[in-house]
């Protein structure tokens, strides 16, 4: 038996359905992700499996044994999943050190160990009223470990962090599971956040499943617009059309393709067969390659190129870099 078992949950609320009917499984250690768009149901689905909102239908179970709900216990809450809010909400007016110690299981060795992996040892001594977003980010992440859990729910964990803050926590996070036999759980509105860490990533929207696999299955061949949209740039395109520009013959004619900007190539000389003439429509900069728009066969497409000095109305050369189907 699977690790986490989640079978036919179920939850409604404020009389719209949240999460519908959704299972899947996980094994520990295991990285597991859940993408979707804000109302997806990923945050009630997530304190469903904390035990900390009860499902009106449907099983969790952990370690072989199900979960409670709080309709079931006095606590509401399983002492081995910890769940990290995405407000992580501290108790104003206490110091660190006590805050953290209100909760903490561990002995004082330990216990430090943990503050240095999580890189608030400096901020003991300081009110949790005078941190900033990141630093009280990370307290509250200090304060769900030292219950000693051995499963960590991580909503939104990104989503309230600028960038240098969002690496931190992710540096963070590697050094916690590289110490710990702590296994991570995610849920993110913006899926790119997991595409280099997950396993498997689940992407729900109004409260379903829609897909699921391994990053490279959902972000080489999404289901529909909506999960080609959550992992990143891409255009919508008939397989006809890809195989006018491919000059190759339709094998699925009818179907919609979803190609992604490096999928395809720009050049500024026809230099081979497979390339057709297209004109540029926007090009925006991004560090480090250029996103540019053209037009070419009717069609507006995005394409990542690294050329530089391209401009609006330049006319260029457009083939597929790797076949899609």
């Amino acid at each position: 038996m699977s690790w986490l078992v989640v079978n036919q949950v179920f939850k409604q609320l404020q009389g719209k359905v949240g999460v519908e009917n959704v299972s899947f499984d996980l094994a520990a250690g295991q990285h597991l992700g859940i993408a979707g768009e804000t109302g997806a149901g990923k945050s009630s689905l997530l304190k469903m499996i904390a035990g900390l909102l009860q499902p009106d239908r449907g099983e969790i179970f952990f370690s072989g044994e199900r979960v409670r709900g709080p309709e079931e216990q006095l606590l509401p809450g399983h002492p081995s999943i910890a769940y990290l809010s995405q407000h992580f909400e501290l108790i104003n007016h206490y110091r660190v050190e006590e805050y953290l110690a209100l909760t903490c299981l561990l002995g004082s060795q330990e216990a430090q160990r943990l503050y240095a992996l999580c890189q608030i040892d400096s901020l003991l001594k300081r009110k949790t009223t005078q941190l900033s977003g990141g630093e009280r980010q990370r307290v509250a992440l200090a304060a769900a470990l030292g219950k000693k859990p051995q499963l960590l729910l991580l909503d939104e964990p990104f989503s309230n962090l600028d960038t240098a803050q969002k690496e931190k926590i992710k540096e963070v996070l590697a050094g916690i599971e590289k110490e710990t036999m702590l296994t991570p759980f995610i849920v993110s509105h913006d899926a790119t956040d997991l595409l280099s860490w997950a396993d498997r990533i689940l992407l729900m929207q109004q409260g379903q499943l829609v897909q699921q696999g391994t990053p490279k299955e959902l972000y080489l061949h999404p289901a529909n617009a909506y999960c080609a949209g959550l992992l990143g740039p891409f255009t919508q395109v008939s397989a006809d059309w890809l195989a006018t520009l491919a000059y190759r013959s339709g094998s699925e004619s009818g179907k919609s393709i979803f190609l992604r900007p490096e999928q395809l190539q720009i050049s500024l000389e026809t230099v081979e067969r497979g390339v057709v003439l297209a004109t540029i429509a926007e090009v925006a900069y991004k560090g480090s390659h250029n996103l540019v728009q053209c037009w070419c066969l009717g069609q507006l497409v995005k394409v990542a190129t690294r050329l530089q000095d391209l401009q609006k109305g330049q006319q260029v050369f457009v083939r597929v870099r790797e076949w899609v189907w």
